[in-house]
């Protein structure tokens, strides 16, 4: 059982034990032939108590809804690096995406930057090659992250047929107006605005990484 499924018993838990005992009162009304007082303020309060159960229940269903669906994407686990970058560059991308992969809900990314696919790793596509899309391109023209939350809902999603064809959410963060990241999720609106801020943080660094090495080439 997995730590979902245990949730979801759980969070049915208090319906199923309110609902037994309203029906094992409702049976012990019926089989009893002479109804004393003492008994009949007993069902009052078991009735109560039963009634208070199946509303936890209820209210404990809202406040914690079930988490996204998630799949496994379709598509081979792999680490590539471009061959061309330095040492130095090679080193801070396998760092970045080492701390994306586990530390936030993305199973596949791809690091694009001036032209070229600098690293794949994760879950991968067979198509290699980036192609710069209307979204893409409107975050490196505002410099500005596009969340695309549930991304079969979205008309553009084909112009991200570089990673996996179930991909559920994608993040497409800039990296300066060179170049971008483009993080799947395998399941939908799963990133956090903690998430989000990590992301960010991590893309500043890299842009500013890739950037000096770019001067200095």
């Amino acid at each position: 059982m997995t730590k979902s499924d245990r949730d979801q018993v759980l969070r049915l838990l208090p319906i199923a034990v309110g609902g037994l005992g309203g029906c094992l009162l409702f049976v012990n009304r019926l089989l009893t032939p002479d109804l004393t007082d003492s008994q009949a303020r007993s069902d009052v309060l078991g009735v109560i108590l039963s009634a208070v159960l199946i509303l936890a229940g209820l209210l404990w269903q809202q406040v914690q809804p079930r988490l996204p669906e998630q799949v496994n994407l379709l598509g081979e686990e792999g680490f590539e690096l471009d061959s061309d970058v330095s040492d130095r560059v090679r080193t801070e991308l396998a760092w970045a995406s080492h701390l994306l992969l586990t530390n936030t809900v993305t199973r596949s990314l791809v690091v694009w930057y001036d032209g070229k696919v600098l690293l794949r790793r994760g879950i991968l596509s067979a198509k290699r090659e980036v192609t710069l899309g209307p979204i893409l391109q409107r975050v490196l023209d505002k410099q500005a992250p596009v969340y695309l939350v549930a991304l079969k809902t979205y008309p553009g999603r084909i112009e991200f047929d570089y990673l996996p064809e179930n991909t559920q959410g994608i993040i497409c963060q800039p990296l300066g107006k060179q170049g971008a990241m483009i993080l799947g999720a395998n399941a939908p609106r799963s990133y956090t605005r903690q998430d989000e801020a990590w992301i960010s943080a991590i893309a500043d660094k890299l842009e500013n990484t890739l950037r000096q090495a770019k001067d200095e080439g």
